[in-house]
């Protein structure tokens, strides 16, 4: 039964192929310039096995490489960098004080209006490390890495609203349709892993950030290069499982039936993204053995999973940091996590800096020091880029939402000043870099585009970010778009 249903299939393709060689594909073939079927005739458009797998094959990065991988850590709609990263004693002296007018005249909120007061720091900090840096008493966990930390307090960005800050963050555009940091490492690096998606994206909070699935979207680059997403529970990898009564060797056998079609339409065109269909195929076939046990935390030790409070089965931040070590040590190229529900306004008790901010922390805090410490015991961390941040900063202002003060602890959206750490990968523990003025409103030292952060990451990965590009309509597009450059006083 099951070689009669194999023979049927490949019959159906065969006929669906034939039926698509219509006269209007006669014509559009005879029309070919002399030029290009020379052209075509010259380089050959037969692609192999090897063609196909090369399509994702590790290639050697044209810089020195300090990073070989990313774990980006997105906590989506932005934590505030003041109960965090930076400190500010002298915001804390002000607390309940009218904001000075001169920082409300020419800017634009995403909801405070008139003349809102100060919120001084709701936590206090501390000195931690060899290196004194100041951490908030909500990260104790990642309080206990500071000599690996390279906390940046100096970034800033123009735009002030969720989606356009993300894709700015992501892709480095505020528009959806440009290719994100994972499209564009898989397009400079490839992957080290053949058996598993190079770019995996991995969810949590209970929805998808603002930006949506933009966010790890391959944009013009072939679609090859797009994150794939996978989850801790379930089937690891949406829709990967075969369907009902379709076994490994019906699959096998419709893969290369598949195959045969792809073969022959990239024989005609040339089109690129045959090559890419073939190569998802054939890595969603490799995927059903490999991603099953990549993804599986029970092969993990119970003292493992008490470190980063994982639990196996459900769905939670904690597992989906553990899961991004388990595909970093795999090869995975670049692993991006966004953690929903940061955005905390204080204008319902969801949102209030005071008990729910607390809530957020606790659990991120603890996976992410164990994610470090994890990596640095298993000699990962020096070539490991660990990135955790939002896409912008919040106001040193109370939010008073149409005028009035919120019922709770909260603060509105700020670009001009927010804080990220970075860990591993060449860059220099320890380190504080920047500062803002005294009552966190604007940078006043080592102020750094969300370009810079995106050059110097790439930096570490042994790519030069101007001149990894794509020509499309035209121009030379890339991921810094017209700015970026490596702020080398971050690096080793």
């Amino acid at each position: 039964m099951r070689h009669s249903d194999s023979e049927r299939l490949a019959q159906e393709a065969v006929r669906e192929h034939l039926r698509l060689v219509t006269r209007r594909q006669f014509l559009r073939n005879a029309g070919l310039c002399i030029g290009a079927a020379a052209f075509t005739g010259l380089r050959g458009t037969q692609a192999s096995a090897a063609e196909v797998r090369n399509v994702l094959g590790a290639r050697t990065a044209p810089l020195r490489a300090r990073a070989k991988r990313v774990i980006y850590i997105h906590l989506a709609g932005a934590p505030s960098q003041l109960e965090l990263f930076d400190p500010k004693p002298e915001l804390a002296k002000l607390h309940g004080e009218l904001c000075p007018e001169s920082f409300l005249v020419g800017k634009t909120f995403a909801f405070i209006k008139g003349r809102p007061k100060l919120l001084g720091p709701l936590y206090p900090f501390t000195k931690h490390g060899e290196s004194g840096m100041e951490l908030s008493d909500r990260l104790p966990n990642i309080a206990q890495q500071a000599d690996d930390l390279c906390l940046i307090r100096s970034l800033w960005t123009e735009q002030f609203n969720h989606a356009p800050a993300q894709l700015l963050a992501h892709t480095g555009f505020q528009i959806s349709g440009r290719p994100s940091m994972g499209s564009w490492v898989m397009y400079g690096l490839g992957s080290e892993n053949e058996n598993l998606p190079g770019f995996v994206v991995l969810l949590s909070g209970g929805t998808k950030p603002d930006g949506g699935k933009a966010l790890w979207s391959s944009g013009f680059l072939p679609s090859v290069y797009q994150g794939v997403q996978c989850q801790t529970v379930g089937n690891p990898i949406p829709y990967l499982a075969n369907p009902a009564g379709v076994d490994g060797d019906l699959r096998r056998q419709a893969l290369n039936a598949l195959g045969e079609i792809n073969q022959s339409e990239h024989q005609q065109f040339g089109d690129p993204e045959t090559l890419t269909r073939i190569s998802q195929y054939e890595l969603a076939f490799r995927m059903q053995m490999s991603a099953p046990e990549a993804t599986d935390l029970t092969k993990e030790s119970p003292a493992t999973l008490a470190k980063y409070g994982a639990e196996p089965g459900k769905e939670s931040f904690a597992n989906n940091v553990l899961l991004a070590r388990r595909m970093a040590e795999r090869g995975v190229r670049f692993v991006q996590l966004y953690d929903w529900g940061w955005d905390m306004h204080g204008e319902a008790a969801h949102t209030d800096l005071a008990k729910a901010f607390t809530e957020k922390t606790h659990y991120m805090d603890k996976a992410v020091g164990a994610l470090i410490a994890d990596l640095r015991e298993r000699g990962m961390l020096e070539d490991t880029l660990v990135v955790v941040g939002g896409e912008f900063g919040r106001t040193p202002m109370w939010e008073n939402r149409g005028g009035t003060q919120n019922a709770y602890f909260g603060r509105d959206h700020h670009p001009a000043a927010f804080s990220m750490l970075v860990a591993g990968g060449g860059f220099r523990g320890g380190l504080s870099y920047g500062s803002t003025d005294e009552i966190g409103y604007e940078v006043v030292d080592g102020k750094m585009h969300v370009h810079d952060l995106q050059a110097t990451l790439l930096h570490q990965l042994g790519l030069e970010h101007e001149r990894l590009n794509y020509r499309y309509q035209g121009r030379d597009f890339r991921l810094t778009d017209t700015g970026g450059k490596v702020v080398r006083e971050l690096i080793t």
